[in-house]
């Protein structure tokens, strides 16, 4: 599922038209990124977490010429579903 075909399913599930949906899906995600960006986390009960994890310095290989290189620590998003969203996706 793409953003046009989320803003639809939640257009057509509520009385909202698709053009406020969007600006309500375009929303979130910004408030999501700039959350992630002070180094928040993001919390939604019955969903899952957002938040930033670091990864540190390690090796690695270039894989044309096998050169050991270092790669640099960095962060990374990344998201924890609850466990009731991971207990509805298995039944």
């Amino acid at each position: 599922m793409n953003k046009t075909e989320l803003v639809e399913a939640i257009a057509s599930s509520t009385e909202m038209t698709k053009t406020d949906v969007d600006k309500v899906v375009t929303a979130f995600v910004d408030v999501v990124t700039e959350a992630l960006v002070k180094g928040d986390k993001v919390s939604l009960k019955g969903f899952g977490n957002f938040e930033v994890r670091e990864r540190g310095e390690r090796t690695g290989r270039n894989p044309r010429t096998g050169e050991t290189m270092t790669i640099a620590a960095s962060k990374a998003p990344a998201f924890k579903s609850s466990s009731a969203l991971k207990n509805a996706v298995n039944k």
